[in-house]
């Protein structure tokens, strides 16, 4: 079974002017971070916007990405629902497409038990074959998914690792201290990437390997190569555009920076507005300082 490691994108969803999946401009972001050689590819997370995509468009995304990557890499497919039923109807159809693995945010709204969380993912788990990646961001769901939580679920034999975007790096140590070392534990916020290595972790589905997946996949190649050091100045490379996310509401910051260094990501998804022009402002002068220490290019 598919054990999760490395740089893995969590891609943004490219829209077109009508607000309309904008197709060809995903085959072209799946064709750059293969060209990178990131170590997988996540479609329709968070920054993926998902919970504005409907089932139709979400499958639509999942067979473009599957097909264009013609399995060079991993694809790993958000397919979490706010319900059981919903979750697993998608698994099913996204494991009949191809998928490698299956990511599953808890479910959202309502504030659930833990075990109402445990019988969520093992539902899941018992209706597909495939590897779960457990999404743990209670900060956009309201459900955390406690460590031994996590402990009792990586006992499933198909739910293989976690996301944890939780942006609390104890809880990824306890995480690691709980559960077997082949559970594979994924940073889910780009700051703590090479700390969860250092600890023990697996990698990271990182957002910031949209802009540059050369520098993100750095910081996991340079450390398993002994190097912690260059690994360290990867990481930092990353501080500025983190904090400028809190320019605008996700992923609009994500998406206009792309935009600016000519990948078609399009507009967010409304409600989420575009960047005003102090923000975009604020960017460019970022961008300008990226490009002019050669990050990007």
């Amino acid at each position: 079974m598919l054990k999760p490691a490395g740089i893995i994108p969590a891609m943004i969803t490219p829209f077109d002017e009508s607000q309309n999946l904008n197709e060809s401009a995903l085959r072209q972001l799946v064709r750059r971070f293969i060209d990178a050689n990131v170590h997988g590819l996540f479609c329709l997370g968070t920054n993926g916007e998902f919970f504005t995509l409907t089932m139709e468009e979400k499958l639509r995304v999942a067979e473009i990405v599957i097909e264009e990557a013609q399995g060079r890499l991993p694809i790993y497919v958000g397919s979490g629902c706010v319900g059981t039923k919903e979750t697993v109807q998608l698994a099913v159809r996204l494991e009949q497409m191809g998928a490698d693995a299956l990511s599953i945010i808890t479910p959202y709204f309502l504030t659930f038990t833990q075990q109402e969380l445990i019988g969520h993912f093992r539902s899941v788990a018992e209706a597909t074959a495939l590897p779960i990646i457990l999404y743990n961001i209670p900060a956009r769901t309201g459900n955390s998914l406690l460590p031994r939580t996590v402990m009792e679920l990586s006992k499933v034999p198909n739910i293989v690792g976690i996301k944890d975007s939780s942006g609390n790096f104890d809880n990824i140590l306890q995480v690691l201290e709980l559960c077997e070392p082949d559970f594979a534990v994924l940073a889910g916020t780009d700051s703590l990437i090479l700390p969860t290595l250092m600890a023990g972790g697996h990698g990271a589905i990182a957002a910031t390997a949209n802009v540059f997946p050369e520098v993100v996949s750095s910081i996991y190649d340079l450390w398993m190569q002994g190097k912690p050091e260059e690994a360290e100045l990867s990481q930092r490379k990353l501080r500025a555009l983190r904090s400028a996310f809190s320019l605008g509401t996700l992923p609009s910051v994500l998406k206009e920076v792309m935009n600016m260094i000519g990948l078609p990501a399009g507009e967010p998804r409304l409600p989420v507005q575009s960047l005003t022009s102090s923000a975009k402002g604020e960017l460019r002068i970022m961008m300008d300082r990226y490009m002019g220490e050669g990050v990007i290019k």
